[in-house]
């Protein structure tokens, strides 16, 4: 017989929602879930979710797998890797397609698809105006109690910090002390824009915005890059630039203001007619604010006793290989796996620390890999450059570790190391 175990969930993102969908289904474990905002939504436009991604949340259940489609997600028929400059320009350097006919990638509104992991959660569950202020831990191995600035308190046997790339959890899992508490500037800035799918057809051509065969593209450029994808079925398109900066790398900037002029001038040596679209979509104000892209450095541990982190709060990672959202769906196929087998409060720190082992190797070298793939998707690969058959050979492979990773057997695995783990205790 299962005694009841209180889960706190620190973060209303997708990263909490996702993992607080997958444990509503185990009635012995009382889960709520906290946000800081004054509601929960999510910032930013499109999510992509890879075939990886798509596998974990079939297996976390059918309905998990509906939420998506009813936020009206667009399934990718490929991705296409194009050479802007460089010898070869103008030329495709190659496609990603699922050739087995299964979905490769979706794209997603965020807030749609937060609002429908949400959507069926009981409203006594869902906390917003929650910030984080502290956090106590008993002695003895007892409840946890968190404290918020509002001036109330929630006790709870276990904590999973969701709570993105600034986290608070985080910073008590490894101390304040460690360098990897924190997360750092990866060295790129880049400017969003949405745009109504008939004015980006216009701009582009018809031949690259087409919602009836959606295809992302992903331009690589001398120090610059040009991403574009058809989201919110159909009726928008969505557009990243993104530059290298070397003096914003390991600083302290999140944010920067980008002039137009600064933008054409990074694009002058385009072609035409991406030059013309950059311009027309994306510097059609004088100035416009620029995000810089950040990342976490290698974590040496996910959790410390009934705590853990998931998610960005776990393993932030650049945007390069389209996998943030993918690691924290799968980060809540394994929590929801072994927490859901867990029976007691001390069985679910156990199950935190198998999950430990189990994601962490993975997670840590996605982010890696996704920076180096950042680097060699903005022309600065020391072995491939602007070179179209170096980029040719090299891009591509670069995605098969994360999109043909078997979600069941790894979720198998995690529970038959917690009976092993269980058996030691």
């Amino acid at each position: 017989m299962c005694s009841s175990i209180r889960i706190a969930i620190v973060g209303g993102g997708l990263a909490g929602a996702s993992l607080l969908h997958a444990l509503l289904k185990y009635p012995h474990l009382d889960i709520h879930i906290f946000e800081s905002a004054a509601e929960f939504k999510e910032a930013g436009a499109a999510v992509g979710v890879a075939r990886n991604g798509l596998a974990a949340l079939d297996l976390i259940g059918s309905s998990a797998t509906e939420c998506l489609e009813r936020a009206g997600a667009v399934p990718q028929r490929g991705v296409r890797f194009m050479l802007a400059q460089g010898k070869g320009k103008n030329s495709m350097i190659d496609e990603a397609r699922d050739g087995d006919g299964h979905r490769l990638t979706s794209i997603v509104h965020r807030a749609a698809f937060l609002r429908e992991l949400l959507i069926d959660v009981p409203p006594e569950r869902l906390h917003p105006a929650k910030k984080l202020d502290r956090v106590e831990r008993s002695d003895d191995g007892g409840p946890v109690t968190l404290y918020f600035i509002d001036g109330t308190a929630h006790e709870c046997d276990i904590l999973i910090g969701a709570d993105g790339i600034h986290s608070m959890v985080r910073k008590i899992i490894l101390d304040e002390e460690d360098p990897a508490a924190y997360p750092r500037n990866a060295g790129w800035w880049a400017v969003m824009a949405l745009k109504p799918y008939a004015t980006a057809r216009s701009s582009l051509g018809e031949g690259l915005v087409d919602a009836d065969n959606a295809r992302e593209h992903m331009w690589v450029g001398d120090g610059t890059y040009l991403m574009h994808n058809v989201l919110n079925q159909g009726q928008l398109v969505q557009l990243v630039i993104c530059a290298y900066d070397k003096d914003g790398e390991a600083s302290d900037q999140w944010h920067r203001m980008v002039d137009a002029e600064e933008i054409m001038k990074l694009y002058q040596g385009w072609p035409p007619y991406l030059n013309k679209a950059v311009n027309e979509l994306l510097c059609d104000q004088a100035q416009q604010p620029a995000m810089y892209l950040w990342d976490h450095p290698p974590a040496r541990t996910y959790t410390s006793g009934p705590i853990c982190i998931m998610g960005d709060a776990a393993h932030a990672t650049t945007p390069w290989q389209g996998s943030g959202c993918g690691m924290s769906i799968e980060d809540s196929l394994i929590l929801s796996t072994l927490l859901g087998r867990s029976k007691t409060p001390a069985e679910a720190t156990v199950a935190l620390r198998v999950y430990d082992q189990v994601r962490r190797p993975r997670t840590q070298r996605i982010v890696e890999s996704s920076k180096c793939t950042g680097i060699i998707m903005t022309g600065k690969g020391e072995e491939t450059g602007l070179a179209l058959e170096k980029l040719k050979q090299n891009i591509l492979p670069r995605w098969d570790f994360i999109l043909d990773f078997n979600n069941a057997k790894a979720r198998d695995e995690a529970a038959e190391l917690m009976t092993v783990e269980l058996a030691k205790i």
